[in-house]
């Protein structure tokens, strides 16, 4: 076993050197080069194929095929349960240490190969460079982590003890699990959601996004890689509403872990507390869902950080993110201004295909993700004033103008409903005081930023600004492993704090021990 050190973050990649670059650039040769492969599911340890096939696409250019992996069926998720049960009979014991040490080695393999897995998101769902290595660079982070936690974990602790006993209580794993991760971050989450769940002792079956599912079937290899005992680990592709919601609704999945929208999250919800014949427990459901994150700026705040900032948490990945600040709330004293210079930040910015370095701005995921932001943006015409953007760009891709509606009434549908696309809606707030008020007037309580210099006002809006992850002076997305553990409110998920100290007990439960003394 290595010497297992205090926890760091990987350092995120910035591109700015030219051995970088040029190793970047090496990687995306490479994975073009096997763009249109064939992948497998895996199953109790064994490769798999099925006649059907999901095609995944490149979004910058859709006529590219970045491969076909399969799509499973109900036969395919039987098998699966069965290979994990088998397996969990013996994981649940395997001690900490040696599941840990799965995961450390995982992550050594994912940093090695890190810009081979970045080239793979810049293709397969439109991540700009840095972003992407943001991804990879937070997969690393979560398995180190967890496998700290898992350790961590399975000490127990001691409880208050009394006369004549011995009393102690001890976290166990809870059995097999379907993990359904979101294409969004197709390596970070993925690998977070998973690794936690079987560095707890459980057994997994992964049913990955369809959009990113190279990159998941990537990953896939690198979990076989490094020796788990067969059936721990199961890789099942296939439709969401078909083996998707099979795996969730199966007597035998003891536990749902899930991120993506909100309806989705809400049937996943549904179908788990449905009890099924045969089966023994009640479901635990672990939901992150969607957000209509607020920036919030005051008339004491950084103006040109506020409007950096604001950009960035609306813009990045295209806006394809639970956490993106599709919302700027700014007093009435500064809102034109801080307007002037969100105009000015948007025009700057280059859009195109993220194989090369210089775009920062990528297409959306698909074609129905183009469909459904475009309407938003008809929408949106209705409801306020077109500041910048607005049109779809002239060429081969998803791409959207980053879109900019200004005077938008806190209630309009831009405003409250998630879009998950570039476009921002800027609303104008009589005083501090509203614009808190409008910012929690959401049925949604992901993220949240506050740019302002008046300390009573931070202290006011720690209290009442009613989200998970709270920033201040600074962009509402971006939450690093193990400093800003994530996880919403309301309908934003059951607030799960992955990448936190509380993680891992979603997929423990503790069993208490007393021995009296003779």
């Amino acid at each position: 076993m290595r010497e297992i050190k205090e926890f760091e973050n990987l350092k995120v990649i910035d591109f700015k050197s030219p051995s970088d670059v040029a190793k970047m650039e090496e990687a995306l040769r490479k994975v073009r080069s096997e763009f249109g492969k064939h992948y497998k599911a895996l199953i109790g340890g064994k490769w798999v194929e099925t006649k059907q096939k999901i095609t995944s696409t490149n979004p910058s250019k859709p006529s590219e095929v970045v491969g076909y992996v399969p799509n499973c069926g109900e036969k395919e998720a039987d098998l699966a349960f069965e290979a994990a049960w088998k397996a969990f009979d013996s994981w649940k014991f395997t001690e900490a240490e040696e599941r840990a040490e799965y995961l450390f080695k995982i992550a050594d393999i994912l940093t090695e190969r890190r810009f081979e897995f970045d080239a793979w998101m810049v293709y397969e769902t439109g991540k700009n460079w840095i972003e992407a290595d943001a991804d990879l660079a937070e997969a690393v982070d979560m398995l180190n982590f967890y496998g700290r936690e898992a350790i961590r974990y399975s000490k127990g602790y001691e409880p208050h003890q009394i006369p004549g006993e011995k009393n102690e209580l001890k976290y166990i794993p809870i059995g097999v699990g379907t993990i359904i991760p979101p294409w969004n971050f197709p390596i970070a989450i993925l690998v977070g959601m998973t690794s936690a769940a079987i560095a707890a002792g459980n057994a997994v079956i992964l049913k990955p996004a369809s959009i990113s599912s190279v990159i998941a079937a990537k990953t896939a290899e690198v979990f076989n890689e490094v020796g788990l005992p067969d059936g721990v680990f199961n890789f099942l592709p296939g439709s969401g509403a078909k083996v998707g919601e099979y795996l969730v609704k199966h007597p035998k999945t003891r536990f749902i872990s899930f991120t993506g929208s909100k309806d989705v999250g809400l049937r996943i919800n549904s179908l788990a507390a449905e009890h099924q014949p045969g089966q023994h427990w009640i479901k635990r459901v672990v939901l992150e869902m969607g957000g209509k994150d607020a920036v919030v700026v005051d008339e004491t705040a950084d103006l040109d950080a506020a409007a950096e900032g604001i950009v960035v948490s609306a813009f990045g990945f295209q806006g394809q993110k639970c956490s993106a600040g599709s919302r700027a709330i700014i007093v009435d004293a500064v809102y034109d201004e801080v307007i002037k210079k969100v105009k000015d930040r948007v025009e700057k910015i280059k859009i195109g295909d993220t194989s090369e370095q210089e775009n920062w701005l990528g297409p959306v995921s698909s074609e129905s993700a183009l469909k459904k932001v475009m309407n938003y943006i008809e929408i949106g015409k209705g409801e306020g004033k077109l500041l910048v953007g607005g049109k779809r760009l002239n060429r081969e891709g998803y791409f959207v103008e980053p879109t900019v509606f200004i005077d938008v009434d806190p209630n309009a549908r831009i405003a409250q409903e998630e879009i998950f696309g570039p476009v921002l809606a800027i609303i104008k707030a009589k005083d501090f005081e509203d614009a808190l008020r409008i910012a929690n007037s959401t049925e949604y309580g992901l993220t949240g930023a506050l740019y302002s210099k008046d300390r009573s006002r931070i202290e006011k809006a720690k209290a009442e600004f009613h989200v998970g992850n709270l920033y201040f002076n600074r962009k509402c997305t971006g939450a690093l492993v193990g400093v800003q553990p994530f996880g919403g409110f309301n309908m934003s998920g059951t607030d799960s704090k992955a990448g936190g100290r509380d993680y891992l007990l979603l997929f423990l439960q503790a069993k208490s021990i007393a021995e009296r003394i003779v």
